[in-house]
């Protein structure tokens, strides 16, 4: 008798692999992609990328990465990041942040992605606990992937989508790990300085009560977006706020967002030496590390002040200036009484709307009963594509949106608002 051959299809795979669910970002992104590769002129707000037609990355960074290649830097990097990289992370965060790190508590890799892993992998076993808002950026999967016990913050309009110390409170008696990040992915709004500061102090009481017979509670600060602050707002992070968080903070910084350079795959890491080393290990087991030229060209670039700042300068005015003008557009539409708000951009490259278009009814009698409906409609009438709150995390029947406009082109805005107006114009 001979045996049967089991399909692919068949063999099991971890729980874990089982259970995972994919990006809905790109999934959403993707789709319309598909649908602007057929000829449909759709304002593609889905990602949190960049259009390299509409801002490409420096032209001094470019040349040094071609520079790099070109002298040879073509073999494997060392296992923590190149020494010139850490040293000019280190030097730039103190001039940008006020932040006294040295080159070996500076952790590069492949993006601000692997470092995110490297902190859970490091810190989390299965059953861990980790107080994260909602919205935020991939917490939940993150979670998922470690076997983690998501303990969810939903944050609130009022309070711009930002979590409150009273919202961590009664969570935090034995969570190992508090996730933030400011400015915010997807909200684009960023904590004040009197509000962290009062979760710093949750987490300094909570770290006193907890002394040597406990694992501490650690904090990781995503501040990747934290170099694209606009107007008076200023960014703020824990341990320049409160010093002796210094033991219990790991950040995440890197040049994908602040550069426009997602695809060149530079991200790091700062923290206690004991944590930088044993994520050292973890990077360096996956493989996930930065590319050596890439590496070097950063290296050189972040430590030219003159053309880093001159880029800087031009970049955030050019990133602002879009926000400003779909902020104004909201607001025009959200007074002529359309069910439409949008929160004033702080940083970052996104926008917080709010379309409260359940129960309307489109002129062809189709009732919109739930974001997909909304999502759908705002696409297929007014060509604009955006992310509901909810693949973040937020509850499914919230009415919040994220606009990315990475690939925003100023000239097209005019026409979008027209379009944008005359859909929610035929909603009865």
């Amino acid at each position: 008798m001979s045996a049967t051959l089991q399909t692919s299809t068949s063999y099991p795979v971890s729980a874990m692999a089982e259970t995972l669910i994919g990006s809905e970002i790109i999934k959403l992104g993707n789709e319309v992609n598909e649908r602007i590769k057929a000829g449909e002129k759709i304002s593609n707000f889905t990602i949190g990328d960049f259009d390299p037609s509409i801002f490409p990355i420096p032209s001094l960074l470019l040349q040094e990465i071609i520079n790099a290649y070109k002298e040879g830097y073509t073999n494997y990097p060392m296992a923590n990041g190149m020494p010139e990289l850490r040293a000019a992370v280190a030097e730039w965060s103190k001039d940008t942040y006020g932040l006294q790190y040295t080159p070996n508590e500076v952790l590069v890799a492949g993006g601000s992605r692997p470092v995110i892993y490297g902190i859970y992998a490091t810190l989390i076993d299965a059953g861990d606990k980790v107080i994260f808002p909602v919205p935020s950026w991939n917490n939940n999967h993150y979670c998922h992937l470690f076997g983690a016990e998501p303990l969810e913050v939903e944050c609130r309009p009022e309070n711009n989508f930002m979590p409150m110390a009273e919202d961590i409170k009664p969570l935090i008696s034995d969570a190992r790990l508090l996730a933030l990040c400011s400015p915010q992915n997807p909200t684009g709004t960023m904590f004040g300085k009197e509000q962290l500061e009062a979760i710093c102090d949750l987490v300094l009481e909570e770290n006193m009560r907890r002394g040597s017979a406990q694992k501490p509670l650690y904090i990781m600060y995503d501040q990747v977006y934290g170099a694209l602050v606009y107007g008076e707002n200023n960014h703020c992070d824990p341990v320049s706020l409160r010093p002796e968080l210094r033991p219990y903070t790991i950040y995440v910084d890197g040049i994908s967002k602040s550069l426009a350079a997602t695809g060149v795959r530079v991200g790091w890491a700062l923290g206690p030496a004991y944590i930088i080393d044993k994520m050292k290990a973890i990077i360096g087991h996956i493989g996930a590390w930065s590319p050596k030229a890439e590496q070097i060209a950063t290296a050189r670039f972040l430590s030219n002040k003159k053309e880093m700042g001159e880029f800087m300068s031009t970049f955030k005015a050019e990133i602002a200036n879009r926000l400003h003008a779909i902020y104004a557009g909201f607001e025009a539409l959200r007074k002529e009484g359309f069910k439409v708000r949008c929160i004033e951009p702080a940083a970052a490259i996104y926008l917080t709307v709010q379309f409260d278009l359940k129960g309307k009814v489109t002129a062809g009698g189709k009732k919109l009963e739930n974001t997909t409906d909304v999502i759908a409609y705002i696409l297929n009438e007014a060509k604009l594509a955006m992310v509901p709150f909810s693949a973040f995390g937020a509850s499914a029947d919230s009415n919040w949106y994220r606009l990315s406009v990475g690939t925003c082109k100023m000239e097209e805005l005019d026409d979008l608002f027209v379009r944008l107006r005359n859909a929610l114009k035929s909603l009865s």
